[in-house]
């Protein structure tokens, strides 16, 4: 079931979304050679923590860190580790925030130093797909606009499938789902005011096929391809689009 949120909620999912947008923008500047994705992990809860807030995914299913944590070849759900970055790395942070109830969720892809054009490339083309997402999330649209949207952005990259955005907000995951790709078959709900929704392309430099490791939480490119992950939660309204993982 859609929740439709009232102002009064979309203000406190506001707010864990302003703080979680200045969580991301601080921890870009942690990650660098040298560190490990548990000193970053660590990080991100002394932060959390000391602003008020809750990780949403520590013990969330089971989930053993406050950060997704995912480098090169990891899609999403890395599980922070001893695993030291190297210079060229490409690390993409998920974050959620629990304020007050009131759930926010957010990712970024980051390079580590200089990084390779294919790289470079795959970061762009993936925050180019969450913006064209983002300019369809507009009421009256439906959900399949959104996935349509991603999917031609990526053009000749792997769109990955197995896993999708979503309603957020008083839960960490709620429904709808956000697929990245056009699928012929599923729920194609119309946007209404009040909905709230993590739009989140994952993309792969080479094919869409993914794998889950053996840790039963990280996911891989099946090819060994890197990949890229872009996500921002958005409220909809019947006049505009609030990103609110962005100040």
């Amino acid at each position: 079931m859609i929740v439709i949120k009232s102002e009064a909620e979309i203000d406190g999912i506001r707010k864990s979304c302003r703080l979680l947008a200045r969580l991301m923008g601080e921890v870009e500047g942690e990650i660098r050679e040298g560190v490990t994705t548990k000193q970053l992990d660590q990080w991100v809860y002394r932060y959390i923590t000391g602003h008020g807030g809750r990780p949403a995914f520590l013990g969330y299913g089971g989930f053993p860190g406050s950060a997704c944590i995912s480098v090169n070849d990891e899609v999403i759900h890395g599980i922070p580790g001893n695993r030291v970055l190297r210079a060229g790395d490409i690390v993409s942070m998920d974050l959620g925030i629990n304020l007050n109830g009131f759930f926010s969720d957010m990712a970024r892809t980051f390079p580590v130093g200089t990084v390779s054009n294919e790289a470079k490339r795959l970061m762009d083309v993936t925050s180019e797909c969450l913006d064209e997402g983002i300019r369809q999330a507009v009421c009256g649209n439906r959900i399949k606009d959104i996935s349509a949207a991603v999917f031609s952005r990526a053009g000749k990259y792997g769109v990955v499938r197995d896993y999708c955005g979503h309603g957020v907000g008083l839960k960490l995951h709620e429904d709808p789902e956000v697929p990245n790709y056009c699928s012929l078959s599923g729920k194609n709900p119309r946007l209404k005011s009040g909905m709230v929704i993590a739009i989140e392309p994952m993309i792969n430099a080479g094919g869409w096929e993914v794998d889950v490791l053996d840790d039963g939480w990280t996911v891989v490119t099946r090819d060994g391809s890197l990949s890229a992950h872009f996500e921002d939660t958005v409220a909809v309204f019947p006049d505009r689009t609030e990103i609110l993982t962005r100040l």
